[in-house]
């Protein structure tokens, strides 16, 4: 398979690049990590005019982690951003759903960023953008924008980025106290796409009552599905909360497609045992906290 003739391109500045990809507009396509571009084009699933390697780019190279959260730039590697312990005292849930991502191989080489551009909805990195309210920073020629993960995730494989942008950086949160998450998914093999997945975020008060519950579904739609359960648990003592309960509002509040790899009834009842099992491990962590 060879991809389709384009135009390379290697900037040696944002500047240039932005300036590069305005002139393209709707014909160019960035080369970051290549993880998911690469293929598409040897599929000729795309055909960009434009090829605009940012890979020399090293100030978008940046993980930063602090109180408010992290904030990773375009040219962080999953493995990176996986391996760094600050990062995983800011944001734990990172580290967890990156270590489900694809293989070493594919970490080493793939971007957050491009992971959530990417927008596939059986990925395990908008889920968590997704669940933790965070953000997408997308920049042209003399202006920025910052577009929150609920109208980033427009459909599967789309997102908000027009043409002629670039995402520069994305946002994830930092947990409050007395909050916990977890992810668990299910996959034919490691490393393969989720048939179904969730990530769960649970926050109790200082009673160690449930305040918030919402849950991120992977493989249940077009986009990332938040689904906020509160109302099933909220006032419950963690220990004795309705996990079930709001494991079952997570399958009623999804609507999953089956496909060759499992059928819909199938997703469903993987969702909601691993919503369970996420929001219970998530309540565990916060009570812990």
């Amino acid at each position: 398979m060879k991809p389709p003739p384009f135009d390379y391109h290697a900037p040696r500045s944002v500047g240039e690049a932005l300036e590069i990809l305005a002139e393209a507009g709707d014909e160019g396509k960035v080369l970051a990590g290549g993880q998911s571009l690469i293929p598409m084009l040897n599929m000729r699933l795309t055909h960009p005019r434009h090829i605009v390697d940012v890979n020399g780019l090293t100030e978008l190279a940046t993980v930063e982690a602090g109180p408010d959260g992290v904030l990773v730039g375009a040219l962080a590697r999953h493995a990176q951003v996986e391996r760094s312990e600050p990062v995983a005292a800011a944001q734990p849930l990172l580290r967890r759903a990156l270590g489900l991502v694809a293989h070493p191989v594919i970490r080493n080489r793939g971007t957050v960023v491009g992971s959530l551009v990417h927008a596939d909805p059986a990925a395990e990195l908008p889920a968590v953008l997704a669940l933790l309210g965070g953000s997408v920073r997308l920049a042209r020629p003399g202006s920025t924008r910052d577009v929150a993960a609920d109208a980033f995730f427009t459909g599967p494989l789309e997102s908000a980025l027009r043409p002629g942008e670039l995402a520069v950086s994305a946002l994830f949160p930092a947990l409050g106290p007395r909050s916990g998450t977890a992810f668990h998914e299910v996959a034919r093999r490691h490393g393969d796409y989720a048939i179904s997945g969730a990530a769960a975020l649970v926050v109790l008060d200082e009673d160690l009552r449930v305040v918030t519950a919402r849950v991120a579904c992977v493989s249940a739609g077009p986009v990332p599905a938040v689904v906020d359960v509160t109302g099933v648990c909220g006032g419950d003592r963690w220990e004795s909360a309705d996990w079930r309960g709001a494991a079952a509002a997570v399958q009623d509040g999804t609507e999953p497609e089956g496909d060759i790899h499992a059928s819909a009834d199938y997703r469903r009842h993987l969702l909601g045992v691993l919503a369970e099992r996420a929001l219970t491990e998530a309540a565990q962590e916060a009570g812990g906290r």
